[in-house]
């Protein structure tokens, strides 16, 4: 890989000096790891006996505050059995799909723990899905019935041949309009509101392999996928991120601002927040010209992260607001090395408990070190292996088997599938087996791919690289697109760097190409750009082509939609905007104009 943000393979005394951390509250810890390896046979092994636990130990601790309300463990508990009663009224049993499309609110939150103690399966729809993407996703689950906010209702009802039949298959969410009900659908807090407070036994009977949820992943077809989650995968974080590793007070608030349609906020941060009963402070979506305002106002103490969300507020610049905010630990992913530190010192944050993992995936690592540039430690069985950028594919020796990177190397992650660490893959058993590798180190065994590449920072911990779809290879190295956006990103007036690699005919590999986005009013200087960049990261990192773009395009959770500028290569005419090319041994960007594009295009530059 790339030497950008190389960090350094870790040694014995890098250990030593945090090994206080593992006996921060220990006994905490203990319980949690204990919950996690007895989580098969512990009768507190869902989502649902987990929430019921909290509202019995903190009945009047507030669970949730959101847009000036707030409701307590036990008031809570008390609506959530409500829906679920309703629910069960209705005809919906342990097994049933239900899908969930809310933006993020009290009663989102709600819906999915009512569904828990039914063992019903919420699938969790992404809230910026519409059209063909969004009638995909419905059918792919084949529900029993839809639970939409009425901010959302327009675009559920535009996709209406894809909803299920029946009656009260369409329940309605009343948001902040005083609108009437639709017609075709059933006010569901209205019609549960005079059912029965009390528990439900069903919870007594969901098991850890049973499914909780499904969250929506991007698929290779550019459709999504619906990953499987168990109450068992949620359990791991309940006990081995939440009890084992950030350890939050009964007294904590923590800022939420990610979609609950992801595992990061949904799994992650809930299942940490629940077994400390702390308090959740949510919001609808993220600011980052009102996040300190919110942290401070709100008395947040803790918060939950991705690496997007922490470079816009290093982008923001300093206030006197974000110097009174009283948080003590974060946690999240992504955060990257050539941020972190500035990230800790700016906003005065000692403790950063980075994590790994995916919705889908079977392997995680947690920081539980407190560690600098590091997603931590994994208990669970994994392997960081040689990777070939060029065939895109783990390298197979003659043997046939592949070969494990040395430390301080990086390669391709992949998880063990076993009996303690099983893949429960994807709702389409296709999808699923595309992404299992067979006869890895011996004939008969299976490892998940994560498609990530991770460093080898030894004593079982790792630094993440990068998605390897992003990764590229030019000039016999391999480029980082992660890494090399990260230095765009710090030059003068860069708003958004997006980092692709493109094809130049003719050539092997891929040429560097950035999209940026400036400040307005900010002019380009193609010499200035390719000077700072040379002092930033060796030759063959240096993109090729430079392409401006007044917006760009990002997920609900801040990633960069790369596809289209792909698509769009160094085009000037399928681009629609200025695009500027670094010739071979040409020290500076100049505009590529359409007669220069067709000279490359036909072979007359020699890249």
């Amino acid at each position: 890989m790339t030497q950008i943000a190389n960090q350094r393979a870790l040694s014995a005394r890098d250990l030593i000096v945090r090994s206080p951390e593992l006996f921060r509250g220990l006994p905490k810890k203990l319980r949690g790891l204990y919950r996690v390896a007895q989580q098969r046979k512990n009768p507190v092994n869902n989502l649902a006996s987990c929430f019921e636990l909290a509202a019995s130990k903190f009945p009047d601790n507030i669970a949730v505050m959101f847009e000036g309300q707030s409701l307590s463990y036990s008031d809570f508990n008390r609506k959530a059995n409500q829906i679920a009663h309703y629910l069960e009224g209705t005809g919906t049993v342990k097994g049933d799909t239900i899908v969930v499309m809310m933006e993020n609110r009290v009663e989102l939150l709600l819906c999915v723990v009512a569904l828990a103690k039914l063992g019903a399966i919420a699938a969790l729809i992404n809230t910026s899905q519409r059209g063909n993407v969004l009638e995909h996703s419905i059918r792919l689950v084949s529900p029993k019935r839809i639970i939409v906010g009425e901010e959302l209702f327009d675009a559920c009802m535009a996709v209406e041949s894809a909803l299920p039949d029946g009656d009260q298959s369409v329940l309605w969410v009343a948001d902040k309009a005083t609108n009437d009900t639709p017609k075709n659908a059933y006010d569901l807090m209205a019609v549960a509101g005079n059912q029965s407070e009390q528990n439900l036994p069903h919870s007594e009977h969901i098991r850890a392999n049973d499914p909780l949820c499904y969250f929506y992943t991007s698929g290779t077809t550019g459709l999504p996928k619906a990953a499987i989650l168990t109450n068992g995968r949620y359990m791991k974080a309940y006990g081995g991120i939440g009890e084992a590793c950030i350890q939050l007070r009964s007294d904590d608030r923590v800022y939420v601002p990610l979609p609950f349609y992801h595992a990061t906020a949904m799994v992650v941060a809930w299942s940490s927040i629940v077994s400390s009963g702390a308090t959740l402070v949510l919001v609808r979506k993220f600011s980052a010209s009102k996040y300190w305002h919110d942290v401070v106002s709100q008395g947040v103490t803790a918060l939950c992260y991705i690496g997007e969300l922490c470079r816009y507020l290093v982008a923001q610049a300093p206030s006197d607001i974000e110097r009174e905010n009283k948080v003590r630990v974060m946690f999240g992913n992504g955060l990257r090395p050539e941020i972190w530190r500035e990230f800790k010192q700016r906003f005065d944050i000692d403790r950063v408990h980075e994590f790994y993992g995916s919705s889908e995936g079977n392997v995680g690592f947690m920081n539980v070190l407190n560690l600098d540039n590091t997603v931590g430690f994994s208990p669970v069985p994994y392997a960081i292996v040689q990777y070939d950028l060029d065939a895109e594919e783990a390298r197979r020796f003659s043997n046939g088997y592949m070969r494990k990177v040395s430390r301080g190397e990086a390669g391709l992650l992949l998880g063990e599938i076993n009996e303690k660490s099983p893949f429960d893959g994807y709702t389409e058993p296709e999808k699923t087996e595309k992404t299992i590798l067979r006869n890895v180190f011996k004939q008969g065994d299976a490892w998940f791919n994560t498609g990530d590449m991770m460093r080898d920072l030894g004593f079982r911990h790792a630094q993440f690289v990068d998605r390897l779809g992003d990764t590229f290879r030019w000039k016999g190295e391999n480029v980082s697109t992660t890494e090399v956006e990260n230095v765009l990103g710090q030059y003068s007036g860069v708003i958004d760097a997006i980092v692709y690699g493109v094809e130049i005919p003719k050539t092997n590999g891929r040429a560097g190409m950035a999209a940026l986005r400036f400040e307005s009013g900010q002019s380009f200087d193609g010499r200035a750009l390719y000077e700072y960049l040379q002092a930033h990261v060796p030759d063959y990192a240096i993109p090729h082509f430079i392409r401006l773009v007044d917006e760009v395009e990002s997920t609900g959770t801040h990633k960069y939609k790369k596809a289209p500028l792909k698509k769009d290569a160094y085009d000037p005419q399928a681009c629609g905007s200025k695009v500027f090319v670094r010739l071979p041994k040409q020290s500076n960007f100049e505009e590529l104009t359409q007669s220069l594009y067709l000279d490359i295009m036909s072979s007359k530059h020699s890249f």
